[in-house]
């Protein structure tokens, strides 16, 4: 197994905790930075745009993306390009359709052309990849953002899917192929493997890189101490 330097594929933070973010930003490993809506309705922010230029007063060289949260698309537009506005660092994430099942391909490939850079999320089927793909600007850089943990929890490997569209995307030079929403530390590895340029990661699962290579015996030893701690603290009886 690589260690975590050697890998090719890019670690991104993804949350919303200002404290967590800025932690993360520091760590040599970590490439950028992304949140979304869900993220920051858990932490309790109320206004986005404050928390977003917060965040980039001192997040000036990594990238970081940041979600619209309109339903329609021509709403979703203006607020890309108010976002766009906030640094050259910023990419702008774009849902592949909105609640209707409308597709957003025509506003991606419209905000590409405008220079915009792009991380069309919640992708989750080849045929999104490839129309994505297809919407965005070969000269402008971008990110095909496939939400790899979700298809999992359907039951569906998910490698061989991230797979293809690792080769769907190479169709543009400027696309870079975002393994979204990881379930477990092996997803980095797994991303890795077959090529995958980027791989967002929650700071409960970063937490866990201290474990590379940690002697499989000892881990064992470790969770019967737990086990016997936890029964003890617990005053448990029989």
């Amino acid at each position: 197994m690589k260690r975590v330097n050697d890998l090719n594929v890019k670690i991104f933070a993804d949350g919303a905790d200002k404290t967590g973010m800025l932690e993360m930003n520091a760590k040599p490993y970590i490439k950028g930075l992304t949140t979304n809506p869900t993220l920051m309705k858990k932490v309790g922010i109320k206004d986005y745009e404050a928390f977003a230029k917060d965040i980039l007063s001192s997040v000036t060289e990594k990238p970081v993306s940041f979600e619209v949260f309109s339903d329609d698309l021509a709403e979703m537009e203006r607020q890309a390009l108010k976002i766009a506005t906030w640094g050259e660092n910023v990419y702008v994430k774009i849902p592949v359709t909105n609640t209707q099942s409308v597709p957003t391909y025509s506003l991606v490939k419209k905000l590409a052309d405008k220079g915009v850079k792009v991380n069309v999320t919640a992708i989750m089927t080849l045929t999104q990849v490839r129309d994505v793909v297809l919407s965005l600007n070969p000269d402008v850089a971008s990110y095909v953002s496939v939400f790899a943990g979700r298809i999992a929890d359907t039951g569906i490997d998910p490698v061989p899917l991230m797979s293809a569209a690792v080769q769907l995307t190479s169709m543009n030079s400027k696309a870079e192929v975002i393994w979204a929403s990881p379930r477990e530390l092996l997803n980095i590895f797994q991303a890795d493997e077959i090529g995958c340029q980027v791989i967002t990661v929650t700071n409960d699962i970063l937490k866990k890189l201290e474990l590379v290579d940690y002697d499989l015996t000892s881990y064992s030893l470790d969770t019967v101490k737990m086990f016997y701690k936890d029964a003890v603290e617990a005053g448990f009886s029989l």
